[in-house]
């Protein structure tokens, strides 16, 4: 870990988490823990949503909820960034505290309730980093979730996506929180169809020149049965031809509580990520490659703290892979570590591209 890094971690431990939280957003937004720029190694390099990635590390959402430091987040090398979630009308979120390390557990809990300022606000924060010219410069997605008191989900992603579309390269429809009561069940078959085709048609009304490719956030804790349901969902065309979905993010916090927990605060109602979630988000992301037969790429997160856990995900089925925190623990150098140690396990193990280890587990 760099002195930056150890730094970083040290004096954000004297502020509670969601404090510092903020404190190191503001750190990124201007530019204090970005690298001189340098070109990735070529075997990191890949093409997946029709885009090209420098990287396939990316940070995941919750990190810039608000679109806040989307420049100083790509300045710390990933090949992509997801703000949001991001509802559509401005939400204080769930009572504080609401945050939680669990320091000897390398893991966080939080019930955060999508607190953030709005799709208007990301809306005008993210034209201002396009009108810069900084489109291609690295990727952004958005992540769109629902009011909490909402009684139309549909037309609340529907919103974010008609007011995104034309700033992003993704966007990431959130059905999978477990902050927000009734979410999750968003994830059932009718209610996902539902809102497929109501983004769908608002990212046509939005006339982008660049339509954005359309991707799902499933939870970690699903039945075969669910596997089975959005697999089935998200694989179906269109009598054009056309498949409304082009990704799945796997996977969101869990609600599960694994019995090696030992931090005091292990016990905290909300979603767990971080070291515990790797193995079971790493299964559930190879469930669904088999489901979707390897032909729908797929976004590896949960857990991810090394080039070594990277890897893992990849050779599980994901074309691409986030994290978030892990950086809290080893601060924002952790992505340039991620892509070098990454870079040496392809050249080991004789792929001479990350696109060709994909899956590779599965024969």
């Amino acid at each position: 870990m760099a002195l930056t890094d150890c730094l970083a971690v040290q004096i954000a431990r004297l502020f509670e988490p969601e404090t510092a939280h903020r404190l190191a957003l503001g750190a990124i937004e201007r530019g204090f823990f970005g690298a001189p720029p340098q070109s990735d190694d070529p075997a990191l390099a890949t093409r997946v949503f029709g885009l090209e990635f420098a990287n396939p590390i990316g940070i995941a959402a919750g990190f810039d909820k608000n679109a806040e430091a989307v420049d100083g987040s790509l300045g710390l090398g990933g090949g992509f960034v997801e703000v949001g979630g991001v509802t559509p009308m401005p939400q204080a979120g769930n009572p504080r505290p609401r945050l939680f390390r669990l320091r000897a557990d390398q893991a966080v809990i939080n019930r955060m309730g999508f607190n953030n300022a709005g799709v208007a606000m990301v809306r005008e924060r993210l034209r201002r980093f396009r009108g810069d010219g900084r489109w291609r410069t690295g990727i952004v997605a958005a992540n769109l979730a629902k009011n909490r008191d909402s009684r139309d989900a549909a037309a609340d992603y529907a919103e974010g996506a008609a007011a995104l579309a034309p700033l992003v390269d993704l966007l990431v429809v959130n059905v999978s929180s477990p902050n927000t009561p009734g979410l999750r069940d968003l994830q059932g078959p009718d209610a996902l169809i539902a809102i497929l085709a109501r983004v769908d048609a608002a990212i046509t009304q939005s006339n982008t020149s660049q339509r954005p490719a359309l991707l799902v956030k499933v939870a970690p804790d699903l039945t075969p049965a669910d596997i089975a349901d959005i697999a089935q969902v998200v694989m179906t065309t269109e009598s054009t031809g056309r498949r409304i979905v082009a990704g799945l993010v796997i996977a969101n916090t869990t609600l599960e509580r694994p019995t090696s927990l030992t931090s005091p605060e292990r016990n905290e109602a909300g979603g767990l990520s971080g070291r515990p979630l790797f193995e079971l988000s790493t299964r559930v992301l190879g469930d669904f490659y088999r489901a979707t037969g390897g032909r729908l790429p797929l976004v590896g997160v949960g857990g991810v703290a090394s080039g070594a856990d990277a890897y893992t995900k990849i050779r599980a089925g994901a074309s691409l892979v986030q994290l978030y925190t892990a950086l809290v623990y080893q601060g924002p150098g952790l992505l340039r570590t991620i892509k070098r140690e990454l870079a040496a396990l392809l050249r080991r193990d004789g792929f001479e591209a990350v696109s060709n280890a994909v899956g590779a587990n599965h024969g």
